[in-house]
């Protein structure tokens, strides 16, 4: 049976013992929409919008085990996640002028395509997506 979808978009969940910079990163430099937080059972999450989309970020009171580094060829398993933008060299070089590593500058993958690669401050791996219409 497939999926009977009552959202359009997903939500994702990050755990972090960075939150600070966390949520600078992607409220304040990405501009993604504050929506709620909370505590409970030794976790405090903050939510935000990117979109029709969920982000999630997740501070245990004891820390988990490190994801492997190096987005995605470093380890199996969610490696990144893509935002679709109509200023990818702009946010680019907002990203990088914040000290964020780019660890794909912006480059053409086809005739109507191009992406980037940040590193968020836990040093996930976020594309950026620029459609050319």
């Amino acid at each position: 049976m497939a999926v009977s979808l009552t959202k359009s978009a997903i939500d994702l969940g990050i755990v972090t013992d960075n939150l600070e910079s966390m949520i600078d990163f992607y409220q304040d430099l990405l501009g993604f929409t504050y929506h709620s937080s909370s505590d409970r059972s030794g976790t405090t999450i903050h939510r935000m919008m990117c979109g029709d989309s969920m982000i999630k970020l997740l501070k245990h009171d004891s820390s988990p085990a490190d994801a492997p580094p190096g987005g995605i060829r470093g380890g199996k398993g969610y490696r990144y996640r893509t935002i679709t933008v109509d200023n990818l060299e702009a946010l680019v070089s907002e990203c990088e002028c914040a000290g964020h590593n780019i660890a794909m500058p912006a480059t053409e993958i086809a005739p109507s395509a191009r992406i980037a690669m940040v590193e968020d401050p836990d040093g996930n791996w976020v594309e950026f997506l620029q459609l050319n219409q």
